[in-house]
């Protein structure tokens, strides 16, 4: 049996839409545009109460994933809830859709059973669906799942590997090996990801390819900077690799020179608390606001009326870091200035003096001067905002960035590649009355 255009790709998501993950949405947006056929399944319920507008713009369906009959959510796979009886039912009722699959099951003695369970589920969906290639945008539990799925259903997978699946203290090396193994491509978003992983899985990372975020350049027009209010501005989840406490102690010295300016800082976390404290005992009130979560469209406004974004990223104590966060490329798009650190690939966009200005982590002195410079020097902010939005146009175009992703999509186990049809699985079709989902629009 063949299956015609549009190609159908299953996005793999821990949670599913969440308010810190715009790359993502903006990927599948692209793919959509371009006419893939996506499909989004979500291990757990989104746990956010306020989520990007760019998610009412994408198409493909969202699908949880439940417990049979009792209708629980995954978060209660854990424990007690996930009896031994619900999982061989599930093994049972799997078997009869899934040929091979006990000898299947025998050859992933790792896995654990909610993973399993979940993988099940996720391959029988790929069977009623006809999805064609599984990705993961994280190699986290979303890959763990997807690698399984594909296991099951004989649909190649794919993921992204991002900084916290490489970097962070609990990154398990054998895991992400045999992922690294079984994929039929993996992604990562910098150089020096790239780099890390060749030199620490060797011939495992041989399939990797460096393909940068991107962004859909129109809805980020630049604007010079020129003439601006001495407005610094920060955007991220307010946790320690964002490196806020240091833009807040930066301030604190801004203010002891008696400079004019006024810090907002965009975002929402577990250090809200922390970081409001350590303003009040500054004394910095005044000049510092930590004003919550916002919408991408209100996100922009903000950076067309700043005069420097600050991102003093750092090493997190338990390994977690920034990749190469995206919010530094939409201020380059925009034409505001940026300062920022030498942490992991962000030094492959802010080339210090050239496209932005780099300070060292963890320097509060050095991320000071740097912030001044530019409130103060608007034919600097003009330089620098200039070439760091040649630099977006040449290297960060999502329409590019994501027909090579595509180019990976359609990658089968042997290597070749899809073009207009694709042979299915040998496997029988059958309906999965059993299959609980949730789909949204």
């Amino acid at each position: 049996m063949l299956f015609s255009e549009p190609f159908r790709v299953g996005f793999v998501l821990k949670r599913y839409p969440r308010y810190s993950e715009k790359f993502v949405v903006r990927e599948i947006l692209a793919h959509e545009e371009a006419g893939l056929s996506v499909e989004i399944f979500s291990l757990r319920p989104p746990d956010d109460a306020y989520f990007q507008d760019l998610i009412s713009r994408v198409r493909g369906p969202a699908n949880y994933l439940y417990m049979p009959a009792e209708g629980l959510l995954p978060e209660s796979l854990a424990g007690a809830t996930l009896t031994a009886a619900h999982f061989w039912k599930a093994i049972a009722e799997a078997s009869a859709e899934l040929p091979g699959l006990v000898a299947r099951l025998e050859e992933i003695p790792e896995a654990e059973s909610r993973d399993v369970y979940q993988g099940l589920q996720l391959a029988r969906a790929v069977r009623r669906k006809n999805i064609q290639h599984l990705h993961a945008p994280f190699a986290s539990d979303a890959a763990t799942v997807a690698r399984l799925a594909s296991h099951f259903s004989g649909v190649p997978f794919s993921f992204t590997a991002r900084a916290k699946d490489i970097f962070h203290e609990d990154v398990e090396p054998e895991d992400l090996r045999r992922k690294l193994r079984d994929a039929v491509g993996v992604v990562t978003i910098s150089d020096f990801h790239l780099d890390y992983l060749r030199k620490t899985h060797g011939p495992l990372a041989d399939k990797v390819q460096r393909i940068y975020n991107g962004l859909s350049l129109e809805e980020f027009p630049f604007r010079s900077p020129e003439d601006r209010p001495p407005v610094i501005l920060a955007v991220g989840r307010l946790i320690e690799k964002k490196g806020f406490a240091d833009l807040i102690d930066a301030c604190a010295l801004l203010e002891k020179r008696q400079r004019t300016f006024r810090c907002r800082i965009i975002g929402s976390g577990k250090l809200q608390a922390d970081l409001a404290g350590q303003i009040s005992r500054l004394g910095l009130e005044g000049q510092v606001r930590l004003v919550g979560p916002m919408r991408q469209s209100e996100v922009v406004k903000e950076m067309q009326n700043a005069a420097v974004l600050a991102a003093p990223c750092i090493v997190a104590n338990d390994g977690d870091r920034d990749g190469l966060p995206n919010v530094i490329q939409e201020a380059l798009a925009l034409g505001l200035p940026v300062v920022s650190t030498d942490v992991t690939g962000i030094p492959e966009v802010i080339q210090s003096g050239k496209t932005g200005l780099r300070v060292p982590q963890r320097d509060p002195q050095a991320l000071a001067i740097a912030i001044e410079q530019l409130l103060e020097n608007p034919a600097l902010r003009i330089r620098l905002a200039t070439e760091g939005r040649r630099l977006i146009e040449a290297e960060f175009d999502i329409r590019r960035n994501t027909q090579r992703r595509r180019e990976l999509f359609r990658t089968f186990p042997n290597g070749s590649i899809a073009k207009t049809l694709k042979v299915a699985p040998s496997f029988p079709s059958s309906s999965l009355e059993t299959m609980e989902t949730q789909e949204v629009g």
